[in-house]
């Protein structure tokens, strides 16, 4: 009775290997059909391969300072107390974290701004970034293909679009951007990006053009605007103190001059007089010369002080590494391309001997014998 029993729980797993080797039969037997669809994806891949454009990527790192906010704050404190000034406890958050550095380079504002960034490629022809996309930059022989609906449409639509309405402006509305404004925007953000590592807090800009001196110049504009955006940030408090305090001070220094002068005119004047009135105006020259000459040293401090805040508040990047102009080109990977069309075709290939043929068949047998009953 047990050997019965192992028996039949025997019979699935033999079942099964059956199933198997008859599979591994079929595939053996259609074997010719997988080499020639083998063949045909290779041959496929190897022409889809050499048709996509080569793209070179340039990669620039930046680490960026360890602010230590309190520490500077201290020291800058210290210094303004030594000088009798009160800087205040108060220090601003910052708004634009490392992490939003990606926002910011793919942003609408901080690309656009790239458009009419100067750039020589690798033959010495100057152009711009808008320039080289628009004029310069190739695509695979199938996007022609794909994209003549879109640009029959817009054909057909021109005809019944006044010329002013579809006109451009020479300066860009960010608010209102024009469909083909659009479209550089969306191509070019796709070619930029800024990766920030969250544990070293290292900044990695990068630029994928066609040109790989484009790529190298425009991966540096790209760092030197980020640091441009952020310094604008997070000086601009500062600066506008600093400004105002510039402000104050050269009218104070004006006033001290002039409070000077008069009392220097009335005291060359009146020189070798003892009256009583003569005296008080002397005295009350010299007291305003001095109040103006105080007022004038503290402005003079607070600007000092305003002028030591800006460079506090400056942030400094060290460039990790520099941008330089690549080798060898990043994508397309022809090798992984052959493989990946070889393996779906046969994928594609053993699908159809396994399944594919029987399915049809059978579909076609009972075609006929729908047809042969009404026969009967």
């Amino acid at each position: 009775m047990a050997q019965q029993n192992d028996n039949i729980d025997n019979m699935p797993n033999q079942e099964e290997e059956i199933d198997l080797l008859e599979l591994a039969r079929k595939l053996w037997d259609s074997r010719r059909m997988l080499i020639r669809w083998g063949i045909a994806g290779a041959v496929i891949g190897l022409i889809v391969a050499f048709s996509i454009p080569r793209e070179y990527t340039t990669t620039i790192k930046l680490a960026p300072e360890a602010n230590d906010g309190k520490a500077a704050s201290g020291g800058l404190g210290a210094l303004a107390s030594m000088a009798g000034i009160s800087m205040g406890t108060g220090g601003g958050a910052d708004a634009v974290y490392p992490q939003l550095y990606p926002d910011v380079v793919s942003s609408v504002p901080f690309v656009v701004g790239l458009f009419d960034v100067n750039l020589v490629d690798k033959e010495g022809n100057a152009t711009t970034v808008r320039q080289y996309l628009e004029e310069d930059t190739s695509a695979p022989w199938w996007s022609a293909i794909m994209s003549l609906p879109g640009t029959v449409i817009g054909g057909v639509k021109s005809l019944f679009t006044s010329d002013d309405e579809v006109a451009e402006g020479d300066s860009i509305n960010i608010f209102h951007l024009s469909p083909k404004e659009n479209d550089i925007v969306l191509a070019l953000s796709s070619r930029i990006s800024a990766n920030v590592d969250t544990k070293t807090s290292v900044i990695t800009l990068s630029s994928t053009m066609q040109d790989p001196v484009v790529s190298a110049m425009l991966a540096d504009t790209i760092a030197m605007r980020l640091r441009e955006y952020v310094t604008e940030y997070r000086t601009n408090k500062a600066r506008q103190d600093m400004e105002y305090a510039q402000k104050l001070n050269d009218e104070a220094r004006d006033e001290y001059y002039k409070a000077q002068q008069r009392y220097a005119d009335y005291t060359d004047k009146n020189q070798g007089l003892i009256l009583r009135s003569a005296q008080t105006e002397r005295d009350r020259l010299q007291n305003e010369s001095s109040l103006a000459f105080n007022l004038y040293n503290q402005t003079a401090q607070q600007l000092q002080m305003a002028k030591a805040k800006v460079q506090q508040t400056t942030p400094v990047y060290t460039v990790v590494q520099p941008a330089t102009v690549p080798l060898r080109p990043s994508k397309p990977s022809k090798v992984l391309i052959l493989i990946g069309f070889v393996f779906l075709a046969v994928v594609a290939a053993s699908a159809w001997i396994l399944f594919g043929k029987d399915m049809v068949n059978s579909f076609r047998n009972k075609k006929v014998e729908e047809k042969a009953e009404p026969e009967q």
